[in-house]
């Protein structure tokens, strides 16, 4: 796996540090959209040199490049993920959790936007997940 982590960094023109190699690895895995706070908590446990500075330039480094890309989020607290496809977004409000779902941006309708040029294209949605509404029934 790290080698092709290295090699997808090579070809964005990002010398592969061990702990850029360990964020992407994490990302690639994570399936939680993680917070940087998150990403530190847990690769301090396996590289105790790291620093949250690391992560912050490693994330906006991947941006850059076109590798990660950070969610919109309406609270301070930013998530991230690796970018494989283009999708959309639901953050449950009672849980925090953020889910993918699937979309065709490509035959997204939408009016009022003429003569303006789109550069990025995202959709979110909110609401509560069915997790959070069957455990508010159980209560």
């Amino acid at each position: 796996m790290s080698s092709n982590l290295k090699q997808r960094l090579n070809r964005r023109g990002i010398r592969p540090t061990i702990q850029r190699i360990k964020v992407l690895e994490y990302l690639f895995h994570s399936q939680t959209h993680p917070t940087v706070d998150e990403i530190f908590t847990d690769l301090s446990q396996e590289i105790p040199t790291i620093s949250k500075a690391t992560i912050y330039n490693t994330l906006h480094r991947f941006i850059d490049a076109g590798i990660v890309r950070k969610i919109p989020s309406d609270t301070d607290a930013q998530h991230y993920e690796i970018v494989i496809k283009d999708h959309g977004h639901f953050k449950c409000l009672a849980c925090g959790k953020i889910f993918d779902f699937a979309i065709d941006y490509d035959h997204l309708e939408v009016d009022g936007l003429e003569g303006f040029i789109i550069e990025k294209k995202d959709v979110c949605y909110s609401g509560i997940c069915p997790g959070c509404q069957l455990n508010s029934l159980q209560n």
